[in-house]
C-alpha cells in the first residue's frame, strides 16, 4: 500500500508542476506586440567596411647574426694572428642545422656496426623529432660539426661570426639528459 501512495503522490506532484508552467498558453501578448513592433521598424543603413591599406612587406635580414639569447664570443677568441676560420657555405645543409642548438638535447645513444649514434631531440615545436647523429655530422645554425661522440655526450665545434667580418671557433658540449 505504501508504494501505491508514493506513486499517487508523485503523479499528483508532476501534474501540479505542469499546470504551474502555464500549460494554457499564459499571457504573452506584450511579448508578441514587442516582436511585431520591432518587425515594423524600417531597416537602418549598414556602415560600409573600412578600407584597409596593405602594409609594406618586411624582410627579416638578421638570420645570420648571433642570437641575442646565446652567450657572446669571448674576447680571447678575437685575438688576431691565429688560424683563419670560415664556414663552408657551399656545403649542403643537414637537417639538424635548421634547429637552434640551444633547444636540442641528447636523449640517448645507439651503437651500430661499430659506430656510435647519438639521439638528439630537436626541441619544442611543430617539427619535434628525435634524430640520430654521429661524428662528422653538422647540427645547429652556427655550422656546428660533431668532433667526438661518447655514450654520454657530444663535443662539437661551431663557427660563429666574431662581429668584425670574421669567424671564430666556439666549442660546445651537449650532455646526455637523464630523466628520473
Amino acid at each position: 500500500m505504501n508504494s501505491n501512495k508514493l506513486i499517487l503522490a508523485s503523479v499528483l506532484t508532476a501534474a501540479a508542476v505542469l499546470a504551474g508552467c502555464g500549460g494554457s498558453g499564459g499571457d504573452i501578448r506584450d511579448l508578441r506586440n514587442y516582436i511585431e513592433e520591432t518587425k515594423r521598424r524600417p531597416g537602418e543603413q549598414i556602415e560600409p567596411l573600412p578600407v584597409f591599406r596593405p602594409l609594406p612587406p618586411f624582410s627579416y635580414a638578421a638570420m645570420t647574426l648571433r642570437s641575442p639569447f646565446e652567450k657572446p664570443v669571448e674576447e680571447l677568441a678575437r685575438v688576431k694572428g691565429g688560424k683563419s676560420v670560415k664556414p663552408d657555405l657551399t656545403r649542403a645543409k643537414e637537417y639538424l642545422e635548421s634547429f637552434s642548438i640551444a633547444n636540442m638535447t641528447m636523449v640517448g645513444s645507439v651503437s651500430k656496426d661499430g659506430t656510435l649514434w647519438a639521439l638528439i631531440d630537436t626541441g619544442p615545436g611543430a617539427q619535434r623529432s628525435v634524430e640520430p647523429v654521429t661524428v662528422g655530422n653538422y647540427m645547429g645554425r652556427n655550422h656546428g660539426k660533431i668532433l667526438t661522440a661518447t655514450p654520454n655526450q657530444l663535443e662539437l665545434m661551431e663557427i660563429v661570426s666574431d662581429g668584425d667580418d670574421g669567424w671564430v671557433e666556439r666549442p660546445r658540449i651537449i650532455k646526455l639528459e637523464e630523466k628520473e
